[in-house]
């Protein structure tokens, strides 16, 4: 089949990895830099244009969209969907999964466990946002950020008040979220690839920073999941729409909590550390589900 990677690094472990296990199993592979492609739009002649020429014969798209450049991404995205080829992750998908608030609000719609969350902007009645989510410490967050920038843990109400009235000067939307106490510096995640966790886990930080992304210094190390997480990180995935995915949960003394479910996680870390195969999987994945014709998006928000 002939496969394109959507990818601003081709040097990136996860492009890297995808692209060779592809031509492993004997497909063409392309990895494309989206932000140099463009559009050209009439009617019933959606093309996409790469260094000067159309974009032909794409039978799946693997989108690998940097968060900076969403809105742009996902536009090429729709650009192949238009065309009806199968991609891994849809449009619609990433621009959801990249907004924090409306990734929330679905997760909990499906009954997944998440912390407790309150989503603001002009409101200056800080006390009460931070008795609503079970008062300080407290996880304050830009309501779109990526690898663990945007977040702040204010540990006291004073803290969290001074935090919130910036964002608030600022005309900036935040996330107020509650801190899980017994998980602190610590999560689980779990690489989902169509419905099934084909990798977990932990990651820990180095220090006394609360936030354990691999990106900000944090270090990984196989995990096994409960049933329950197994469970959770399913669910969570669906609710987002996204066959293959990341996500990134808690274990709290209520279980399981969803932080995140990311449409373009990176495979590096539990790939190298599980040794699982976690690219090749994703691949026959996408053959097998290119071949069965596309899927429509189901989830109306």
């Amino acid at each position: 089949m002939n496969i394109v990677i959507l990818s601003k690094g081709p040097k990136n472990y996860t492009t890297r990895r995808l692209q060779e296990a592809a031509v492993e199993r004997g497909h063409n592979v392309r990895v494309i830099n989206y932000a140099k492609c463009y559009v050209t739009l009439e009617k019933n002649n959606p093309v996409v244009v790469y260094n000067g020429e159309e974009v032909k014969n794409v039978d799946i798209v693997i989108p690998r969209i940097a968060q900076s450049l969403t809105k742009y991404g996902s536009s090429i995205v729709r650009q192949f969907e238009m065309q009806n080829v199968f991609t891994t992750a849809s449009s619609i998908a990433i621009v959801r999964s990249r907004d924090k608030l409306r990734s929330m609000q679905l997760l909990s719609k499906a009954g997944i466990g998440i912390p407790k969350t309150v989503f603001a902007r002009e409101t200056a009645e800080f006390e009460n946002v931070i008795e609503r989510v079970g008062g300080s410490p407290v996880i304050i967050k830009v309501a779109r950020g990526t690898h663990g920038n945007g977040v702040v843990l204010a540990e006291t109400k004073k803290a969290a008040k001074a935090v919130m009235q910036a964002f608030y000067v600022e005309g900036v939307n935040f996330l107020v979220q509650e801190f899980i106490e017994e998980s602190a510096g610590t999560d689980i995640r779990a690489l989902v690839v169509n419905g099934k966790v084909v990798a977990a886990i932990e990651r820990k930080s180095l220090d006394d920073d609360f936030r354990s992304n691999t990106h900000q210094g944090g270090v990984g190390r196989p995990v096994r999941l409960s049933d329950e997480e197994k469970r959770t990180a399913q669910k969570a995935a669906r609710a987002m729409g996204l066959t293959v995915c990341g996500v990134d949960m808690m274990r709290s003394d209520r279980g399981p909590l969803v932080l995140e479910v990311n449409s373009s996680a990176s495979i590096k870390t539990p790939e190298l550390i599980t040794k699982y195969d976690v690219a090749g999987q994703i691949i026959d994945y996408a053959v097998q589900a290119a071949k069965a014709g596309r899927r429509k998006d189901k989830i109306g928000a």
